[in-house]
């Protein structure tokens, strides 16, 4: 009776044992089988897995599974994304190298991942801060060098005066520095770009191919690269001759109500007008001390001081001021734009605080008059107050206003795109070092492919106050590889992006010591065939492996357009919050496993005790899994309760994977207690004996023609439902269906046995993705040999689906009286005969004159009657 009661802790190291012993999940290139390649994003090594990864890691692994029982080769690598500022971090913090931080949280975290019973081929693994992998990566920057990709140009960045160091927008906090707290200024740095513009067109057509991905992640991506037509204006500059300020916009339309440009507040007009005008000097000194990102520019405070430049109307010859504006960053575009306030919310609300005028110049369509009285009318329409433009519609005044501006040299249609190059320098120490050298003679120079990688010291500890490498000597120095000369090596790191836009492609050639890639294995895994990460890396990280792709494509290394066939954008994992507030207004905050909820009557939270000692807490809502909201729930603490396959099935049945999941303790309560009846299911059948199983309704009872009937419903239901549809939730509630019609059944003979067997046989089978440790256990005490992930999903005996008889509903006058069971052949009057015969539905029909007799097919018997 010992097999009755399920103890995971020992099954699961046990099988996990035999995964490793065999070599279970090693991929090996093989032509004769359909190749599956499935990639979770890569971790970063933080220390501990969370549950997002659990749920990341979790999908890829139940899909991979699943294809594998398809009969495809299947790959499923797992490494680390190394690199990266929090190592730094937590150097200081800790007084620890990074490198030393990052390995042991690898082997701490690879452990975890183990004994999640994850697939992975570990044969594969990478991290992208070891030397053989960023050396490829450092060769490819060299050849972007050769072929004219990469170039160096002056940028401005965040500055830390005190750490002496580039801040990230997102480090910048009120203006300034996250950790000196210094105010942060606007600096001017040299910075290394890659031209990631020149592949701006091919990159958007191509987002057309990605017929696998999410129309939002498309969406974003088009919308990030951004390609527009419109007009580049010329305004002519008073006073100066053959000086113009350039603008570019996309509502040509509205070209006649411009009222003021507004430049950036290091723009070179700005600059010169500020000699002499000391508000304006203010002003700009002020901007170096503002965030650039977009999101903090939308929604701060627009300002802006009057430059005392004025330039003339291309066409009207009107005199038009020009202001400096904290909402223009002369990094996008030429850094100055025409402000139209009728037609522009944002020009609106600045003209309004400066008193600039406002000029209507786009009817809405249909309408006589326009009113801005209150806002700007956005929207496009028929132009009037416009000269000889006046009547044109909206999107017929591109080529009208390109015509006359060409004529008279002050402007031209041009196409932009919304997308920069990437700027792939850092201020840091941990990360792949920049393969450059700098030589008085010779100039900026690639390090020569004989001697890649230029090694990243390992043993420094960050201090804060910039890069360690900018002032170890030893790394700085080296010779010209042209002139062999003194020269100075480059001490700025890639941004981390850069690791990340290719690791996916090293995996299939993660031993190649000769090259990038292995082209003959890139080509036989490429592209990934299943993709699967937060929807956080949708522009970012997505369009930079795609960049990077077709970069490695233009090199002769991959023979595909594209990394990624289909992708998955897996939802956020949100659980209850919990807090205590003291009389200064700090708050405590608690993990959910401490915390009794108590709930209204109608089942709304209201409040909770401590289960430790009864203390009032509030409840801060269902929110993301955070450390600093202490709502995180730690896998291994219900790895050790539950086991790993319970929380593997409750995390592939709680919610769509698209979609945000709920922690409930009492939705991993109720997979364990699923996963406990199946065991016990199992084990209550096989205490009988062995018994071959049913492989036909031929001979069977009629409960048990209901019971195959249902098992290959279900098997057809959930075979669909995880390779098509991908709802593994519904997935699983059929098969927990399934087990409750499974323990109903009453075995009453030798049919019935074998039967349950196959009954078994096939729901192990099915929930074998989810919960591999229990199904390969039960799979071998159900008398079956071998591993279960090698075993062929089960064919759904299409025999099994036809119905030998059907279930109708009997009306009487509409209303439900009663239900027949009628052989699914039987004919129209015999099926007649059996609703008016049926003892429910008589007491309705007896002594009343029957009207009419309707049959609907296979659905259901109306009698009318009056009386």
């Amino acid at each position: 009776m010992a097999d009755m009661q399920y103890q995971p802790k020992n099954l699961e190291a046990a099988i996990q044992k035999v995964w490793d012993d065999n070599e279970t999940f090693v991929a090996k290139e093989d032509d004769n089988k359909e190749k599956f390649y499935c990639l979770s994003m890569f971790p970063y090594p933080s220390g501990k897995l969370h549950m997002g990864h659990v749920r990341n890691y979790t999908i890829g692994d139940v899909i991979s599974r699943f294809q594998r029982m398809q009969g495809k080769n299947v790959l499923q690598p797992m490494g680390w994304d190394a690199f990266g500022l929090p190592a730094e971090n937590a150097a200081m913090q800790n007084n620890r190298a990074p490198a030393e931080w990052t390995y042991s949280n690898i082997d701490y975290m690879r452990n975890q991942l183990k004994s999640l019973g994850l697939g992975f081929d570990w044969s594969r693994e990478l991290a992208t801060c070891h030397p053989e992998y960023y050396r490829w990566e450092q060769w490819l920057f060299t050849q972007l060098m050769k072929k004219g990709l990469v170039y160096r140009k002056m940028s401005q960045v965040n500055w830390d005066p005190v750490d002496q160091c580039v801040l990230a927008n997102e480090q910048v906090i009120d203006g300034k520095g996250w950790r000196s707290g210094a105010p942060v200024e606007k600096k001017d740095i040299v910075q290394w770009f890659v031209k990631i513009t020149d592949y701006a067109e091919e990159l958007l057509q191509d987002i057309d191919q990605l017929e696998g991905w999410p129309e939002q992640v498309k969406t974003m991506q088009k919308n990030w690269i951004g390609k527009s037509t419109g007009l580049e204006i010329s305004f002519p500059i008073e006073g100066k001759e053959n000086q113009f300020l350039k603008v570019y916009t996309t509502r040509p339309d509205t070209l006649m109500g411009v009222s003021y440009l507004a430049v950036a507040a290091d723009h070179p007009v700005a600059h010169k007008a500020s000699i002499h005008n000391e508000p304006l000097e203010r002003f700009m000194e002020e901007c170096t001390h503002t965030s650039t990102a977009e999101a903090d520019i939308e929604t701060m405070e627009k300002k802006g001081v009057d430059t005392g430049v004025r330039v003339r109307h291309p066409i009207t010859g009107e005199i038009i001021p020009v202001w400096a504006a904290n909402f223009v960053l002369m990094s996008y575009g030429t850094g100055a734009v025409m402000s139209v306030p009728a037609h522009d919310q944002r020009d609106y609300e600045f003209a309004k605080k400066y008193d600039l005028p406002i000029n209507a110049v786009i009817l809405p369509e249909g309408e006589e008059s326009v009113d801005v009285s209150e806002a700007a009318m956005t929207e496009k329409g028929v132009l009037f107050n416009s000269g000889q433009f006046d009547g044109l519609k909206s999107n017929d005044a591109l080529e009208a206003m390109a015509k006359v501006l060409h004529e008279q040299e002050m402007g031209e249609k041009k196409t932009n795109y919304r997308l920069r190059d990437w700027g792939v320098s850092r201020q840091r120490y941990w990360g792949c070092p920049i393969p450059a050298v700098y030589c008085p003679a010779c100039g900026v120079m690639p390090v020569p492919e004989e001697e890649l990688p230029v090694r990243l010291p390992e043993d420094l500890v960050p201090d804060g106050a910039g890069s360690p490498l900018a002032k170890l000597e030893e790394f700085k120095n080296c010779t010209c590889p042209q002139c062999g000369g003194r020269a100075k090596r480059e001490t700025d790191t890639f941004d981390t992006f850069f690791e990340s836009s290719w690791y996916y492609a090293r995996y299939t050639s993660r031993d190649c010591t000769t090259g990038m890639l292995d082209k003959a294995a890139a080509d036989h895994w490429l592209p990934v065939d299943q993709y699967i990460g937060g929807i956080e890396h949708a522009i970012l990280h997505l369009l930079y492996a795609r960049f990077f792709h077709k970069v490695m494509r233009d090199e002769g290394l991959v023979s595909t357009d594209e990394p990624f066939k289909n992708l998955l954008t897996q939802g956020m994992v949100l659980a209850s919050s919990w807090y205590t507030e003291d009389a200064s207004g700090k708050q405590t905050w608690y993990s959910p496993l401490d915390v009794e909820p108590e709930m209204d009557d109608k089942g709304a939270v209201i409040g909770g005790k401590l289960k430790e000692d009864g203390t009032a807490v509030q409840y801060g809502g269902i929110i993301k899994m955070s450390k600093s909201k202490n709502n995180g729930i730690d896998p291994q603490t219900l790895i050790e309760q539950y086991g790993a396959d319970t929380l593997r099935l409750y995390i592939m049945f709680a919610a769509p994977p698209e979609q945000t999941l709920e922690w409930s303790d009492k939705g991993v309560e109720g997979c364990s207690r699923f996963i406990n009846r199946v065991w016990r299911q199992v084990h209550s059948h096989v205490e009988a004996g062995p018994v071959a199983a049913c492989t036909s309704s031929e001979g069977l009872g009629k409960d048990a023609k209901a019971l195959r009937l249902k098992l290959h419903e279900t098997l057809k239901k959930v075979s669909d439902d995880m390779g098509r549809r991908m709802t593994f939730n519904t997935a699983i509630a059929a098969c927990m269906e399934l087990l409750n019609d499974i323990s109903k059944f009453n075995v009453n003979d030798d049919a019935d046995r074998a039967l349950m067997q196959e009954a078994i046989e096939i729901l192990v089978l099915i929930l074998s993705p989810m919960t591999p440790h229990m199904s390969q256990s039960l799979w071998e005490s159900l008398g079956n040999d071998g591993l279960v992930v090698d075993v062929n999903w089960p064919d759904v005996d299409e025999s099994a689906l036809v119905k030998s008889e059907i279930e109708l509903m009997v009306q009487v006058n509409g209303k439900l009286r009663g239900k027949i069971e009628v052989a699914a052949d039987a004919d129209k009057d015999s099926i007649l005969a059996a609703a008016k015969a049926d003892e429910a539905v008589q007491k309705f029909i007896e002594g009343k004159d029957l009207v009419k007799e309707i049959y609907v097919p296979g659905r259901l018997v109306n009698l009318v009657v009056k009386g």
